[in-house]
């Protein structure tokens, strides 16, 4: 079989699969991503061990509106500009590939309201270009509906929902203590945990 270089769906597919291998993955990364934005609360939503939702919202900074699209793209990020800038970050993420890699392998809802915004904007992976207004208070909520649904492969290789949700709630609690100063709160259903 000759080389050729892959379809950029493909491509973008395979790559999330190595940033995210599971519900618990992309709920780090979300996690993170609210503790950098600022969050004194961050509130984490799961259906079926986070693999038909996991939602993450905070009372962070916001994304503002005209941000919201790139926030989707692979590699970017607000962290950093240039190289000499890694000597400096204080941050948990600066890659830019959590939101990009969680939406190519999910239905993802950017959901973000800013200080300077009246109201939330949103924008859905399966629609980057549209962004709309939505009621948002300030902070972000990330929704993510049906992860791994166009890669099954990835599928067959997780735990079952007690699993999953064991594993989702492992990497909260480690969140949570290096965070002491942030208040966390986890539902599965309708169900406290």
């Amino acid at each position: 079989m000759p080389i050729q270089r892959l379809p950029p769906e493909l491509v973008r597919q395979i790559a999330a699969g190595e940033v995210i291998e599971r519900p618990a993955s992309a709920l780090k990364e979300l996690v993170e991503n609210s503790l950098d934005a600022g969050a004194r609360h961050v509130d984490v939503r799961l259906e079926a061990g986070g693999l038909n939702l996991l939602l993450v919202r905070d009372d962070g900074y916001g994304i503002a509106p005209a941000d919201m699209p790139l926030a989707l793209a692979p590699h970017a990020t607000s962290k950093f500009r240039a190289l000499d800038d890694f000597d400096q970050l204080h941050t948990l993420g600066f890659r830019g590939e959590a939101l990009a890699s969680i939406a190519a392998v999910s239905d993802l809802t950017l959901t973000s309201c800013t200080a300077d915004e009246p109201h939330g904007w949103q924008v859905r992976s399966y629609a980057p270009a549209t962004v709309s207004s939505a009621p948002h208070p300030r902070g972000t909520t990330v929704e993510v509906r049906e992860l791994f649904h166009n890669l099954p492969a990835r599928r067959k290789f997780l735990r079952g929902v007690k699993g999953e949700t064991q594993a989702l709630e492992n990497v909260l609690q480690r969140l949570a203590l290096s965070a002491w100063a942030v208040g966390f709160s986890l539902r599965q259903g309708q169900q406290h945990l």
